[in-house]
């Protein structure tokens, strides 16, 4: 399966991640590390789910990240840069 992974407003958007793999456990981390909002507009992710995200980037087997607002494929560095930036 070929996984994907979609941010938008600086958090998770949508995924399609191996239930097997590295990706997967750091998503689980990151729903258990602080409160999950319905929609990306509304969550303010913890220090730990900014990492918990950029850990999930680590794990795809994918080279590339989805920025759903700008509706273009980045780098996993340039997708963890995002993540940790946003709103500063």
């Amino acid at each position: 399966m070929a996984e994907s992974l979609t941010l938008k407003w600086g958090t998770l958007k949508a995924w399609n991640l191996d239930k097997d793999g590295p990706a997967f456990a750091a998503l689980k981390r990151y729903h258990e590390a602080g409160h999950v909002a319905l929609g990306a507009a509304q969550q303010d992710d913890t220090p730990e789910q900014k990492q918990a995200i950029c850990d999930i980037i680590d794990g795809l087997d994918a080279e590339t990240v989805c920025l759903d607002w700008d509706g273009e494929d980045v780098s996993k560095d340039e997708a963890k840069r995002y993540v940790m930036e946003y709103g500063q």
